[in-house]
């Protein structure tokens, strides 16, 4: 009994029904399964035609997935890795920009109970918020305001 490997295009659907993809996502995962040239690309050609492959919902997908843990810096990163239009990744991120201070409380909040005590709590603390990708002004303001407990 012969076992039939999916298509190209059933792969890809599989993986777009488990989260969306960019384009240049399936790329990377489904070349390996190009047999023919011109094979994947065609396939990709006939879902994205199709509304199966979106970039604004792969955009709108990462941005719930991860705004409430991750900076703007990493978030970027993330949009950019997939290959997505540079307009869609900066519109994306202005609409974070407003929210930014209030993510990185949050995200400290939920790692520490209390301002740095000391010079090495608050360098640690300082790595953990930057390390997310919030930007050194937005870690400098919310342990200025950890110590004050103020909301600006």
């Amino acid at each position: 009994m012969a076992f039939e490997q999916p298509s190209l295009k059933g792969r890809a659907l599989r993986l777009l029904s488990t989260r969306e993809h960019s384009r240049l996502e399936l790329e990377r995962k489904l070349a390996r399964f190009e047999q023919v040239p011109g094979e994947l690309t065609q396939a990709l050609d006939e879902l994205q035609a199709k509304g199966f492959i979106s970039e604004q919902r792969v955009v709108e997908s990462v941005l719930h997935r991860r705004a409430a843990k991750l900076g703007a810096t990493r978030i970027r990163q993330e949009l950019q890795d997939k290959g997505l239009d540079r307009t869609l990744v900066e519109q994306a991120l202005a609409e974070l920009k407003d929210s930014e201070l209030t993510r990185a409380r949050e995200v400290w909040r939920r790692k520490y109970d209390a301002a740095p005590a000391s010079p090495a709590e608050r360098a640690r603390q300082q790595r953990f918020l930057l390390t997310r990708g919030f930007s050194a002004e937005v870690v400098r303001r919310v342990l200025v305001g950890a110590g004050a407990q103020d909301d600006e």
